[in-house]
């Protein structure tokens, strides 16, 4: 095996690259969830796909602790992690002309904050994870997008290989399977993934398996290869990005390989590092992994055919503390939020390469930023 390279078996499979939408179309509502000192809120700003351009931010909705968003599949309906009448739960917002927001209601996990919100492909459902609690809630959705009562998936164990992080489980993430018969919640207290089978009908999961990731990773957050049979890992504790084989018949995931995403030299370089965030391109050749600390993002190139991954840059994010990036739709542009710097910042990708460049004065202000999300006006 190659340093800092990942081998696997070959098959044959390719994907175009995508260029940066045209201006016809380059038009989009940016929501920001955020969290810490002066946020009051959900924030939009507009982006522009042709040019880079990010509008200056302004309060859209105010409520606490509007970490993570999620928009509806009928792109009509906002979802936030948020803290509403003294209760922590989830909001449903509708997005009016021109990105108004209206509060449509909220209602608690039961449980505690949640750290990720997800709304499943059918738009039947929504799920969070509750990081300290140890759980996953499943909201159904009524008409109109509202919120029902949540009904808890409760994990339990942990790996404790690293001391206090892993003691017991903290579920992170919520995510589909491209058929929309799986939920995988990557638990970083378990170092596995909790695979949940989607029911036609409340209460909509089932525990189903687990997929094991590396002994003391600390799985975060995951994205599926846009074919479906990569799955891209991220492991907060150790930084590494994870590669699983992913069998969509019997909804079970196998490692591959896993690639750390900064040398140990550069991790050496700051007191606190973790990895945060990972999103695919949408040609499939490239991924992003943003690491905290450090203050960048690492880009690994990806084989299509195999998942093999290597990494081919690392990027300062012009910020501080990157718990969150995002993909402009079309796949032209990455945007980095600074939650610790109060700043969004936005990247050139070249779409051959996948190599980031910073866009020059394109930096706006947000108060803690932890969450880009993209909808159409």
């Amino acid at each position: 095996m190659k340093p800092r390279t990942l081998l696997l078996l070959a098959s044959c499979f390719a994907l175009p690259v995508l260029a940066p939408a045209a201006a016809s179309g380059s038009a989009w509502h940016v929501f920001l969830g955020t969290g810490g000192p002066g946020a009051k809120g959900i924030y939009r700003a507009s982006f522009d796909t042709a040019t880079g351009k990010l509008g200056a931010a302004e309060l859209a909705a105010e409520a606490g602790n509007t970490g993570f968003l999620a928009v509806h599949p009928d792109g009509d309906k906002l979802y936030a992690t948020a803290t509403l009448g003294g209760a922590p739960g989830a909001a449903a917002y509708r997005i009016g002309p021109a990105g108004a927001l209206t509060l449509i209601n909220a209602a608690p996990t039961g449980d505690g904050g949640a750290a990720h919100i997800a709304v499943h492909p059918s738009g039947r459902f929504a799920a969070t994870a509750q990081y300290g609690a140890g759980s996953v809630a499943v909201f159904p959705l009524g008409e109109g997008g509202r919120l029902g009562a949540a009904v808890l998936h409760r994990h339990t164990g942990g790996s404790r290989v690293v001391d206090r992080r892993q003691d017991s489980p903290h579920p992170h993430y919520v995510g589909w399977s491209p058929d929309g018969r799986f939920a995988l919640v990557p638990d970083l207290g378990l170092d596995a993934i909790v695979i949940y089978r989607v029911l036609p009908a409340a209460p909509y999961l089932e525990r189903h398996g687990l997929a094991a990731g590396p002994a003391g990773g600390g799985p975060r957050h995951l994205k599926f290869s846009p074919d479906g049979r990569f799955i891209h890992l991220l492991n907060e504790l150790s930084l590494a990005l994870s590669t699983f084989a992913w069998d969509a018949a019997a909804g079970t995931a196998r490692l591959l390989g896993t690639v750390p995403s900064l040398t140990e030299a550069a991790k050496a370089g700051e007191a606190f590092n973790s990895g945060a965030e990972i999103v695919l391109h949408p040609a499939g050749r490239f991924g992003y992994f943003s690491n905290r600390g450090h203050d960048s993002v690492t880009v690994y190139r990806l084989d299509p055919a195999t998942g093999a991954a290597d990494v081919l840059q690392v990027q300062p994010v012009r910020g501080a503390f990157p718990r969150n990036i995002n993909l402009a739709p079309g796949g032209g542009w990455l945007l980095a939020a600074g939650a610790d710097s109060n700043t969004v910042a936005v990247h050139r990708v070249d779409p051959a390469t996948g190599r980031l460049t910073y866009q020059t004065k394109g930096v706006i202000n947000v108060p803690a930023p932890i969450c880009i999300v993209f909808t159409r006006p």
